[in-house]
């Protein structure tokens, strides 16, 4: 059965890598999977948590903190844990002289990290699952931007589909347990609404 869903993650990531291709996602994507590493990227961000921290009040500062928290966690859970104990070789990767998967497009440096899951793909879905809890009607725009990024690292060939499906649950999940969490903490000790960005009395 798991050689099944193996070979069945191969064919997706060649259509989705081959036959998915076209002149602007391969301009696109490369730029899109490592936008936060580009200075206009560090900009955005600059500008965003600067925002959050001096304009957003207590809520945003909270935000940034459990941000701050939840993708340290996800990225070193995944990158120093669970890739090092499933071992999965990137796509990319050659494996005793021969590519994993001989018919790759390559549009990036393959890298030599494990392939499961995706770092990308978790970091990203933590980071957006926990600013949607916060900010509701930015979520989707979170998501979308999470997914996108995800749909990329398949595309440029360092991922295969099953890569980044594990990473967006993975995210999701550790993000969910440290907002419920905070919660929890919240409420017995400083009793702030979030929602309202209040004290509770």
């Amino acid at each position: 059965m798991l050689e099944y869903f193996i070979e069945v993650d191969k064919l997706l990531f060649i259509f989705i890598n081959n036959y998915l291709a076209n002149s602007f996602c391969d301009f696109l994507m490369p730029v899109l999977t490592d936008w936060d590493k580009t200075l206009v990227g560090r900009i955005i961000i600059f500008i965003a948590v600067t925002l959050l921290v001096f304009k957003g009040g207590r809520k945003g500062r909270i935000v940034i903190t459990l941000l701050i928290v939840t993708v340290a966690v996800s990225d070193q859970l995944n990158s120093s844990i669970l890739k090092s104990l499933i071992e999965r070789p990137r796509p990319c990767h050659v494996v005793e002289g021969t590519l994993v998967i001989d018919q790759i497009r390559l549009l990036v440096h393959c890298g030599s990290g494990y392939s499961f899951p995706s770092s990308h793909a978790t970091n990203y879905f933590a980071a957006a699952t926990l600013i949607s809890f916060f900010y509701s009607k930015t979520k989707w725009f979170f998501l979308a931007l999470a997914s996108s990024i995800a749909f990329s690292r398949v595309y440029i060939g360092v991922h295969f589909p099953a890569d980044v499906f594990a990473g967006a649950f993975e995210g999701t999940l550790i993000a969910f347990i440290i907002f419920h969490s905070w919660l929890i903490l919240n409420k017995k000790f400083f009793r702030f609404d979030y929602e309202t960005s209040k004290i509770k009395t």
